[in-house]
């Protein structure tokens, strides 16, 4: 993610979205299905992490974790004890053959630009081992829009992500959908998929 007007929402709400994102990040039973697909101790990455939720939580099971995310503020919330190894970074930062078992990427990507989209997945899926874990979530939807928060997203529809993943080598495996109410207190339709590498 490089949108200015997106990277300050994140930076100058940090607070808020670290405290809705503990509950939820606690709540959510796909992160529990995330780590069970991916080995004892391996090594995974938390793409666009936020303030750590979902991170901590790997950690906490044992995982070797690195969290990436393009807000300063967001990373800092990470506390260091955890063990979790944080960079500030963009999603073309992402570079590297054969480094992670699993790769959760929740809501991160679709604040990418749509027509980079391919560029980011053929990266994750070339830092990922050979039939590694990946979990993508996305809002679903049509085209590509601001929140009233001035945060720019892409929506996309399972077919169109389907096919995205496949071009990109990934095998989609789960589907999971559903409506979750995110920072601008608005509900939007969602979907989590599982892929192979």
């Amino acid at each position: 993610m490089s949108d200015p007007e997106t990277l300050a929402v994140y930076n100058r709400q940090a607070d808020d979205y670290a405290a809705m994102m503990r509950d939820y990040a606690a709540a959510d039973p796909l992160i529990h299905k995330f780590i069970k697909a991916c080995p004892t101790k391996g090594h995974v990455l938390d793409l666009g992490c936020g303030p750590g939720g979902y991170a901590i939580l790997m950690a906490d099971a044992g995982l070797t974790v690195d969290a990436i995310d393009a807000s300063p503020e967001m990373i800092s919330r990470i506390p260091s004890e955890t063990g979790i190894t944080t960079r500030v970074g963009l999603f073309d930062d992402i570079t590297g053959t054969d480094l992670y078992d699993g790769i959760w990427a929740s809501f991160s990507l679709l604040h990418a630009p749509r027509a980079d989209l391919s560029r980011h997945l053929a990266a994750l899926h070339q830092a990922l081992k050979p039939d590694g874990t990946f979990f993508i979530g996305m809002k679903m939807g049509v085209g590509g829009k601001r929140d009233d928060l001035g945060r720019y997203y892409e929506y996309y529809t399972k077919e169109e992500l389907d096919s995205a993943l496949k071009t990109a080598g990934f095998i989609p495996l789960n589907h999971w959908t559903g409506q979750g109410k995110g920072l601008d207190q608005t509900y939007h339709g969602w979907i989590v998929i599982h892929a192979h590498g």
